[in-house]
């Protein structure tokens, strides 16, 4: 069986490839939202977060000989944890990671690395921070240094425990933004005016994450983008388009 990490779209698509390629498949999903977005409701389904220990116990517990690491970009642990338990156990790992979309030449455009450095440097730049980079580090931007009388605005998942840790991370209700991307040019550019952003953070999570669409609306209000870039991980295999990991599977399985 393949264990499919699937906390995107790419890697619910890949689980519709291989069920259909005649593959049997188990996805990992990290939230409940996520098990109700995988369509096909003969494929069994994990929910919850696991750590290095949780995925070999799934690994042999459900007879799985390999991992296609579809997690997010930006989920490290995710992709560390899977490494590392297919490496303890023996069982073969790929991980597929989606395109990155070009950066254009913008001398609005500052790229970062780490997650603290875009707070601060979005501090700098204007009053107004609307943060597309999800729910995970809000807390850290919202204590970042120098965000004394700025304003926040959150675009995150129209999810309960989302909306949850945004008020108790202190954004109030007229400064969130509860809705299922990836956005169209032209929303972004609406949705940038209507708060009256001076400053867009975003990550570079592909085409498939909206990233080009929140580049383009910022480049066409004049507004600066803070861009947290990818973070480097050595993976053991990484291929960049799904028929490659159609390909591979089955060279692995003949």
């Amino acid at each position: 069986m393949i264990l499919v990490l699937a906390g995107t779209k790419d890697g619910r698509d890949l689980i519709t490839l291989l069920d259909q390629a005649g593959y049997e498949v188990m996805a990992s999903v990290f939230s409940e939202y996520g098990r109700q977005l995988v369509q096909l409701t003969h494929v069994p389904i994990h929910t919850g977060p696991l750590n290095t220990d949780g995925l070999m116990h799934l690994i042999t517990s459900k007879k799985i000989d390999m991992v296609v690491d579809a997690s997010h970009p930006y989920a490290v642990n995710v992709s560390q944890n899977a490494m590392a338990a297919c490496q303890r156990t023996g069982i073969l790992y790929l991980r597929y990671e989606r395109p990155m979309i070009p950066l254009p030449v913008y001398k609005g455009l500052h790229v970062v690395y780490e997650y603290d450095q875009a707070a601060q440097l979005a501090a700098s730049l204007g009053k107004v921070i609307f943060l597309t980079t999800g729910s995970r580090h809000l807390k850290l931007f919202k204590e970042g240094i120098g965000m004394v009388d700025h304003r926040l605005i959150a675009r995150v998942l129209p999810e309960p425990s989302v909306l949850q840790e945004c008020l108790e991370f202190g954004f109030l209700p007229k400064d969130i933004v509860a809705m299922q991307g990836p956005f169209s040019h032209d929303l972004n550019v609406a949705l940038f005016k209507e708060y009256e952003a001076h400053v867009v953070v975003m990550k570079n999570s592909g085409q498939v994450g909206g990233s080009d669409t929140k580049m383009t609306a910022a480049m066409a209000l004049g507004l600066p983008v803070v861009l947290i870039d990818r973070p480097v991980i050595d993976y053991r295999q990484i291929v960049y388009q799904m028929d490659d990991v159609l390909k591979f599977v089955k060279e692995a399985k003949s």
